[in-house]
């Protein structure tokens, strides 16, 4: 153990899995295997603390239903890779970033306020042919992957489907 009281076998450990893990889901790791160590240390540093593994470059309240979007990986990950070739704290990156041919640069954080967090988004009611359903109101789209038929729900399609690897234009809006 070090002076964090983090076992650098644990750090070991979870690097890998979330090599794997990312692999598996159509994603990079940062591979600056020392900055993306010194992540995951903050990662499992944050699980002591806090029980979860809130990212480790926001501020946490300590209260998982307040941080759920912040838990790694983020709900602002893939918004942030798409614009910005990485996410906030630069663990998750674009090929680009991973193979060295561009750099990472800052990424603004997406993260609303706190005052502004829990607030309930305008609900949209999406139209048919036959007309609107009114009982069918959802606070974000709905998206298809015209590949394997995953779905998800999220103001953009993903990067990358993580069941078949399609890519983003392979989506569709759904509903």
């Amino acid at each position: 153990m070090n002076f964090t009281g983090i076992n650098e076998l644990d750090v070991e450990r979870v690097h890998e899995l979330l090599k794997k893990e990312a692999t598996a889901g159509g994603y990079l790791l940062n591979t600056d295997a020392e900055f993306s160590k010194n992540l995951v240390r903050g990662l499992l540093r944050n699980e002591q603390r806090y029980g979860y593994r809130a990212c480790p470059c926001r501020l946490a309240s300590g209260k998982k239903e307040e941080d759920l979007d912040i838990i790694c990986p983020c709900d602002y990950r893939d918004a942030d890779i798409e614009e910005y070739g990485a996410c906030y704290c630069a663990l998750y990156v674009n090929e680009a970033i991973a193979n060295g041919t561009k750099p990472a640069a800052p990424v603004p954080e997406r993260r609303p306020p706190r005052a502004e967090r829990g607030k309930k988004k305008e609900m949209t009611v999406p139209t048919f042919p036959s007309g609107p359903l009114p009982a069918l109101a959802l606070p974000l789209p709905v998206w298809r992957c015209k590949v394997c038929g995953y779905l998800c729900a999220r103001e953009q399609p993903p990067g990358i489907c993580p069941i078949c690897k399609a890519k983003k234009d392979r989506f569709e809006r759904f509903i």
